[in-house]
Parts: C-alpha cells; sequence; structure tokens
C-alpha cells in the first residue's frame, strides 16, 4: 500500500483527488493520511467525499475513512467499468474539482462512462465550468481522450444547484504532449450572470475590452437566471495552432465589475504574452496526463509555463510515488521548460 501525506506541500484537496485517481489508474492501494490538514476546516468536505464515492462506485473498489470530516482514507481500487452515474454534491461544492478525480480516474475506461452532477459549477478556489469546457477539455483531446461537457443549469455559491453532463469516451493509445512556444492573436470569452442587473456584465466586458484593445476579441454575455443564487463569473481563452490557454475571475460582494474584468482580462495577458503552451493552472492539472503517457509508452511530454506554481509542485511529488517518472525543469528567458519522462 503506498502512504500518502495529506498535509505535504500546499496540503488541499488536491492530493487526495490526485491520490485516488492514481490508484485506480495503476491499480495500486493507496491511504492517505492528514487529508487537508493545513486547511481550516480540515478533513473530508462534501466535495471530497462526492469525488471518492464515484470513483469508489465506478471501480468497484473498497474503501474505508469514507465520511464528512475523516482526516484519513484507505482505498483499494477495482477496474473501471461503464454506466451511467448521477451525483449530487449537495452543496455548492465544486463539480470542476470532483471531475479532475474522475476524468484522471477514467483515462484507460474500455467502455463509456456517463455523469449527471449537481453541486456548483462556478465557485471560488476551483476551475470555472466554461474554463473546463473551453480550456481543459480541449488539452485533453491534445492526448487523445475524449470528453463531452454539458451545461445543464449554473451553480453559484451558496446554493449551488448546478447541473451537467459529462461523458468519457472509451481511450486508446494515448499521445504525448510537445508544445513550445506559442502565438496567440486573438481572445474568446463568457461572462455569466445570475439575478444581477444587466449592467454588471456590460461593465465586466467593457473593462476586458479596454485591455485587450491589441487582440481580436469575441466575448458573450450569458444570462444565467434559472441558478439559484446570484453570482458572475468571467472566463477568458485563446488559443494557437497547437493548445489553449485561459483564465477564470469570479465575482464578489465588494469586487466592482471593472476590477473583475480587468482581473481576468490581465491574467489572460500574462500568459498570452510569454508565450507559454500551457496556462499556470493547466500545467498543474495536466502533469498526471503527461506522467502516465511517460511511464506507459516511454514517450515525453515538453511545454513551456510562466511559473511552477505550490499545486504543480506538490503533484509532481504525488505522481513520482505512483508512475516511473521524473520531472526535469529549466528556465528559458522568462518561463519555464518543463519535461516529464520515464525514469530509468
Amino acid at each position: 500500500m503506498i502512504e500518502i501525506d495529506g498535509s505535504y506541500g500546499e496540503g488541499g484537496g488536491q492530493i487526495l483527488r490526485t491520490a485516488v485517481a492514481m490508484s485506480i489508474l495503476t491499480g495500486e492501494d493507496v491511504k492517505i493520511r492528514n487529508i487537508r490538514a493545513n486547511r481550516p476546516n480540515p478533513g473530508l468536505r462534501a466535495q471530497h467525499l462526492t469525488a471518492l464515492k464515484a470513483l469508489q462506485m465506478i471501480s468497484d473498489a473498497k474503501a474505508e475513512g469514507l465520511h464528512i470530516g475523516s482526516s484519513w482514507v484507505n482505498f483499494s481500487p477495482g477496474k473501471i467499468k461503464g454506466g451511467s452515474y448521477k451525483l449530487d454534491i449537495g452543496t455548492a461544492g465544486s463539480i470542476t474539482l470532483v471531475f479532475q478525480s474522475i476524468l484522471l480516474a477514467s483515462l484507460q475506461t474500455e467502455k463509456e462512462l456517463t455523469f449527471k452532477v449537481r453541486g456548483g459549477t462556478d465557485v471560488k478556489w476551483s476551475p470555472s465550468w466554461d474554463y473546463f469546457t473551453e480550456v481543459f477539455i480541449p488539452l485533453l483531446s491534445k492526448f487523445g481522450f475524449e470528453v463531452e461537457g454539458k451545461l445543464l443549469r449554473r451553480g453559484f455559491y451558496p446554493k449551488g444547484g448546478g447541473e451537467v453532463e459529462v461523458i468519457v469516451h472509451p481511450t486508446g493509445r494515448l499521445k504525448s504532449f510537445q508544445v513550445l512556444e506559442q502565438e496567440y492573436r486573438s481572445i474568446e470569452g463568457r461572462i455569466a450572470v445570475s439575478k444581477l442587473p444587466n449592467h454588471v456584465g456590460e461593465r465586466t466586458k467593457q473593462a476586458i475590452l479596454r485591455k485587450a484593445i491589441s487582440y481580436d476579441v469575441r466575448i458573450d454575455i450569458e444570462r444565467a437566471d434559472d441558478a439559484l443564487s446570484e453570482g458572475v463569473v468571467a472566463t477568458l481563452w485563446s488559443k494557437s495552432g497547437e493548445t489553449v490557454v485561459g483564465s477564470t475571475m469570479l465575482g464578489e460582494k465588494g469586487l466592482p465589475s471593472e476590477k473583475l474584468g480587468s482581473m481576468c482580462i490581465d491574467e489572460l495577458i500574462k500568459e498570452v504574452e510569454s508565450k507559454v503552451s500551457l496556462d499556470v493552472h493547466a500545467a498543474d492539472q495536466l502533469l498526471p496526463y503527461m506522467a502516465f503517457v511517460a511511464s506507459h509508452y516511454g514517450e515525453k511530454s515538453t511545454f513551456l509555463v510562466r511559473e511552477l506554481s505550490n499545486h504543480a509542485r506538490t503533484n509532481m511529488w504525488l505522481i513520482e510515488k505512483f508512475l516511473p517518472v521524473k520531472f526535469i525543469t529549466e528556465g528559458k528567458g522568462n518561463v519555464l521548460r518543463v519535461e516529464v519522462v520515464k525514469s530509468s
């Protein structure tokens, strides 16, 4: 059994989500202790429990410690099976973070998987739904991993109630990701507004346009008034011929619409002007996929990123406990070049 200290590095829920997904992917039993020990409310929360129960269902796993507040989990996986599943986080917990676990665990599925999930689609400290569908899923397709995502209803804090459907298609041989310096000339985006005046979306959009005058920009404003709670979220992305980078920003009380738009475009322009192949958040999320390809097929992945987040460094530490890989980083101007290779 592989033992993982959940308080290592950034010490959040990502260690738990990735460790259990890697357990299924490799067939290795895992024990995670000190779960989210560095957080104000340590232990399992609703969204973590939903992810774990989903992973248990789709792999016929044996698991212990699955309850709210638990500081440890033992997980013994079976084999991924197909089928349709309904999940309800029960709060505004992040749907997209739940899928970070599910998709990685399903990487070698031989049968189609369909999930209908209820919870928060656009909430703090997690990728927005539009980042998930416009940035993350397209990047997964670069590996040959095909996933479809459909939004049924937005869900903001505090009531949640968002609903989505995600279909995971069976995969064959996967490909490595080898993309270096890129040129970005256009920016796309979506601002979703629920139960707030129209000017909130318009002011957010105008703030973005004022800072993106040197780019071809197309931004949609979506009214999401069927959501249970009020909210606003801005997501931007830019495509090159080989990849896509993105940024997202969630509105909150006391944050002017102009500031929301300005912060979101500032973040994207940092990525675009650096000519990187992955934004800071995508790099973190895709490391396990690159590692799997390297370990199974001996094919290295190479990418450029502005910086490695604490999440990414923690992920590297964790992945090396499951797979025979190593991560090589070197400075390349104002960015980092990262290689993911099979270790000898």
